[in-house]
């Protein structure tokens, strides 16, 4: 696929962080963890990557606002444009040595998320999409799987951890979508789970309580691979809402049907 300027600047800011990442994720055992709070950690091979995000998109974009995980908001010249970076997202598999952790980068213009980039370096798949543009890994067109039965079908979320608000809710959805699908994964990284509805390796996901840097480049990439999202609550947005419902056109609506809370 040839991407515009902006899609190849995040490629580029995105492997780079992935190649600091991976050194130090050779040597996991030596990094320096401060605690963030109860089950969630950073590092300091979160932030230098955040940092060499930083650096690279707003050192070509200065213009364009930011949203990161671990520097926060700022406002840029540009209204309309801002990237939205999770620089290290699944930092608890990273920091227990588990090679499932990705680099997320998304491009909003306007309200709407408009390219997307999330890279496993450890695996070395990069999956991107812009919009109108479809979805790749690496150099391979991506779409959403074809099962149209639930039964059939393998769904991934997130689980709540260390006493987070949204457990009960989790554990209820887990008790009625179990009963009738092939299986439910939990790897631990929202951005990843996403590209892989996009990939076709899970059929769909969900998730509640999550922060926008951890769902924003993989919803366009699913978008463009032939998939539908919406929120968990139907009427709210979902970036805002921090709940999404994804999965391939066929088993969008009965998944929602499954999980989805009354407006």
């Amino acid at each position: 696929m040839q991407g515009s300027a902006n899609l190849n600047l995040m490629i580029k800011a995105a492997r780079k962080a992935g190649r600091s990442l991976v050194k130090d994720f050779r040597e996991v055992e030596n990094l320096q963890v401060s605690s963030k709070g109860p089950g969630d950690f950073v590092s300091k091979a979160d932030r230098e990557a955040e940092r060499i995000i930083k650096e690279d998109l707003r050192g070509a974009r200065p213009s364009y606002g930011w949203l990161g995980e671990e520097t926060g908001e700022g406002e840029g010249e540009d209204p309309t444009r801002r990237w939205i970076v999770d620089p290290l997202d699944g930092t608890t598999n990273f920091l227990h040595g588990l090679p499932h952790w990705a680099v997320s980068i998304a491009l909003e213009h306007k309200g709407e998320i408009v390219a997307g980039v999330v890279f496993d370096a450890a695996k070395d798949e990069m999956f991107y999409a812009e919009k109108g543009l479809g979805a790749f890994m690496n150099e391979t067109r991506l779409r959403v799987s074809g099962r149209r039965n639930m039964i059939d079908a393998i769904f991934a979320t997130g689980v709540p951890f260390a006493g987070r608000p949204t457990l009960p809710a989790t554990l209820q959805d887990l008790g009625r979508l179990m009963p009738v699908c092939a299986g439910v994964r939990r790897w631990g990284a929202a951005a990843l789970d996403l590209a892989y509805v996009a990939a076709g390796r899970y059929d769909g996901y969900w998730e509640r309580g999550l922060n926008a840097w951890d769902m924003a480049a993989g919803l366009v990439i699913v978008k463009e691979a032939g998939g539908f999202f919406g929120p968990v609550r139907e009427g709210r947005d979902v970036l805002g809402s921090g709940a999404v419902i994804a999965a391939n056109a066929e088993l969008f609506e009965p998944l929602c049907k499954v999980l989805r809370e009354p407006a």
